[in-house]
């Protein structure tokens, strides 16, 4: 008990304890819609700092378009006439140094519908 105590006074406080080793922590977030995913990122930023954590992010990669392209006459007759459909997919990484006890604490939030969360722990 008295080698725990130091651990969950750090807890509380907001900070990392010497004891317990810390995990390199990636988050992807990926989803269809740019405003929810936003949200789900400023969220998980704004608790990383209030557990005075190191958070890197969020990191916006590249868009990736999904295209179909397709006849709208299912038999083939009549004028060539095409739909097109397009599917936008938008990605972000967010980055953080912290114990996986604190990382349940930060991930404990409303995730939006249509937001993807990817979580790679990395020891070190």
């Amino acid at each position: 008990l008295n080698q725990l105590l130091p651990i969950i006074m750090a807890m509380k406080k907001g900070e990392a304890p010497e004891g317990v080793a810390d995990h390199r922590i990636r988050i992807t977030l990926t989803g269809r819609e740019v405003a929810p995913l936003e949200k789900v990122c400023r969220e998980l930023i704004k608790r990383g700092k209030e557990k005075k954590l190191s958070v890197k992010g969020p990191v916006r990669l590249p868009t990736k378009t999904l295209r179909i392209h397709t006849r709208k006459t299912p038999c083939g007759e009549g004028s060539k006439t095409w739909d097109f459909y397009e599917m936008r997919i938008h990605k972000r990484l967010i980055d953080l140094s912290c114990s996986s006890e604190l990382l349940k604490q930060i991930i404990n939030i409303n995730i939006e519908p249509g937001v993807e969360v990817d979580v790679t722990i990395h020891n070190g």
